[in-house]
């Protein structure tokens, strides 16, 4: 076991690297690096996107799975992927740098794609219909499932590590770059939806009338055209080395405080342990005491005739960084809600959009790419937002964002019930016209209402929450907090799945003739718009409960503010 005095030595050296490595990555970063970043976002999520909204039609058609398996094979698969970002995040804050972890991933997101359109284009590797729930078996089960995990681990392993690889190329500590982090979460989003409003029109079409597997072929062909980008920047990086791993320094502060539970705090906090400033790696990474979660502190009480080892004592910092992350879970907690909606736009809206009038002229828009709408608004509102509310909003808070990130998030939430109350609403209307007219079925566009502001929602929650995962983290758990974005959307599509079996086993018992809201195959006949506004209200609730964690909320570091006395000066605000 190592004792303190050998990690204060490893420490110093650690330092002496560190000023090595500012110095040789001065002229690295900044936008010319991330615009690498944005390049491949652009590139692979016009694949990922177009899988995900199609999907389901070809594992109906295709493979040969009944409604229900279609739609839960797809859920499960999305929800996966999502979730095994934390893989990708943890591997690139312990073992490998960013860059590398990206690429390892983007190898079996490639190969995924690869099996995909083998399948796809050779019949012998698709069962045949048979009238059972699920016609798969045998070597065509293992080849699917095959590509499917790897399509969830490579896909989700990449997002847990990319993020932070773009918001690396901005030091925090300058306050021009600082700024510009800000805008590259906002750039970072905008790339991604210019690729997926390609990928659910163009992608969609040629799956939908030339073949899946030229569908899948265009697939592997633009994400390996990303994975090319990402590599070829790699001379403009700043590639952050990584550091211990995060899962230990927790367990280490979670024993030492159980361990020195019956110890009592000293009144003084100079008392409480902590590696001498000169001995720290970098001023960013010492963390100031705060008073929440005092139990936490015993962990920085060195007992006496006790050898200091990192698993007797932890440093003042250490103990900060398992606040941090705790101080974090209410708020990863209450944007759940929202991506739970966000799924009703990929699941039953899409499901409304296919009993419409889909006719644009004389085109006939697929229900696939029925997600178009929400790209587009985000597209045309993400540049208006970033060019002319955020400059505008900083006169006024002197704050680099405009709005803080927690600020943007509770707005984001607040629309996100909007959206449910006008799908509720539009619902009626649909069915109604569809019961009284059920040959002439209104437009397919009055889904844009909804659509339109759950994007802008998604907009606000989504930049908001990763910058401030990746602002608030501790250096050496950056790509691991931002993935916290990606777990959250990945829990808010296993709970849309529960939900909907809890409101069914629910209604089916108290509802008039037996039947659910969400029962059958027949959407004129269920109560869609029942389930919208209850979305509605339990988001409602889901917001006054961010509020109050919001407000609870005590910020790692301090937020920096625009003097508005110096030109584009910046300066620390208040501690919260």
């Amino acid at each position: 076991m190592r004792n303190m005095e050998k990690e204060e030595e490893a420490t110093k050296a650690g330092y002496n690297s560190l000023q090595n490595w500012s110095s040789a990555n001065k002229k690295k970063g900044g936008f010319k690096a991330a615009s690498f970043v944005f390049v491949f976002v652009l590139f692979e999520n016009m694949a990922f996107v177009a899988n995900m909204v199609s999907l389901v039609l070809y594992f109906y058609l295709e493979m040969h799975f009944d409604i229900p398996g279609s739609a839960n094979t797809l859920t499960n698969l999305m929800g996966s992927t999502f979730l095994l970002s934390i893989i990708g995040a943890f591997v690139s804050d312990t073992f490998l740098s960013r860059y590398t972890t990206a690429l390892i991933f983007g190898v079996l997101e490639v190969l995924s794609l690869v099996l995909m359109t083998i399948q796809a284009h050779d019949h012998n590797l698709q069962p045949r219909p048979c009238n059972k729930s699920s016609c798969v078996k045998g070597g065509i089960a293992v080849m699917l499932y095959t590509s499917l995990c790897l399509l969830a681990l490579g896909t989700g392993g990449v997002k847990g590590a990319l993020p932070a690889l773009g918001a690396d190329q901005f030091d925090q500590k300058v306050p021009k770059e600082a700024k510009a982090l800000a805008s590259y979460f906002n750039f970072l989003l905008f790339s991604t939806n210019v690729g997926a409003a390609v990928g659910v029109t163009v992608v969609v079409w040629v799956s939908a009338n030339k073949g899946w597997w030229w569908g899948f072929l265009i697939c592997t062909v633009v994400t390996g055209i990303g994975y090319a980008a990402l590599a070829v920047g790699r001379p403009f990086y700043r590639i952050q080395a990584p550091g211990e791993s995060p899962v230990v320094r927790i367990a280490q502060v979670i024993v030492v405080s159980f361990k020195n539970r019956r110890m009592n705090l000293p009144e003084s906090l100079d008392e409480l342990y902590e590696i001498k400033e000169k001995e720290s790696i970098s001023q960013e990474q010492k963390l100031s005491h705060t008073k929440q979660f005092r139990c936490l502190d015993k962990a920085a009480i060195l007992g006496e005739n006790v050898k200091p080892t990192s698993w007797t004592v932890c440093t003042v910092t250490q103990v900060e960084e398992v606040k941090v992350l705790t101080r974090m879970v209410p708020i990863i907690a209450s944007t759940i809600i929202l991506n739970t909606c966000m799924a009703q736009l990929q699941t039953f809206s899409v499901q409304q959009g296919n009993r419409m009038d889909r006719s644009l002229g004389s085109f006939e828009v697929p229900a696939s790419s029925i997600p178009i709408i929400p790209l587009l608004f985000i597209a045309i509102l993400l540049p208006i937002y970033e060019f002319i509310f955020v400059p505008f909003a900083r006169k006024i808070t002197h704050h680099p964002s405009g709005i803080t990130q927690l600020q943007r998030v509770g707005v984001g939430l607040v629309l996100s019930v909007v959206s449910m109350v006008i799908a509720a609403l539009v619902e009626v209307k649909r069915r109604d016209w569809s019961i009284k007219s059920p040959l002439k079925p209104i437009s397919l566009f009055w889904l844009s209402f909804q659509y339109a502001i759950f994007g802008v929602a998604d907009m606000f929650t989504l930049v908001g929450s990763l910058e401030f995962f990746y602002r608030e983290a501790p250096a050496g758990m950056k790509s691991l907090s931002t993935s916290f974005t990606y777990v959250s959307i990945s829990l808010g599509y296993f709970l849309s799945g529960v939900l909907v079996d809890i409101i069914n086993s629910v209604t089916q018992r108290i509802g008039p003739g037996r039947n659910g809201w969400l029962f059958g195959h027949d959407l004129d006949q269920n109560q869609l718009d029942l389930f919208y506004w209850f979305l509605a209200v339990l988001s409602s609730l889901n917001f006054l409960n961010y509020l109050y964690w919001a407000s609870w909320y005590k910020y790692k570091t301090d937020e920096p503010k625009i003097e508005p006395s110096r030109n584009r000066a910046l300066v620390l605000g208040q501690q919260k």
